[in-house]
């Protein structure tokens, strides 16, 4: 399963760094995946964050319907209703 959260950002259970279901957090410009608590940058000019802080941020600017929400739940533990 796939939840596309911005053009170059994606969190998907089918890459191969998700182990045993896990969504994954993947840069689809260089190909990198990142697990939850993995540090990413998602602006040029920004510091690190734990991956699933950019999960959030990405998920809540994003128009996401019932199964990515779910997904993005998984690795966040909620979402503000929409």
């Amino acid at each position: 399963m796939k939840a596309t959260l911005s053009p170059s950002c994606e969190l998907c259970t089918d890459a191969a760094a998700s182990y045993e279901g896990q969504p994954v957090l993947v840069d689809r410009t260089p190909g990198e995946a990142f697990g939850s608590a993995d540090l990413v940058r998602l602006h040029e000019r920004k510091g690190m964050i734990p991956a699933a802080l950019a999960v959030r941020r990405l998920a809540q600017a994003a128009d996401l319907d019932e199964q990515p929400r779910a997904l993005v739940v998984q690795v966040v533990g909620s979402l503000l209703p929409r």
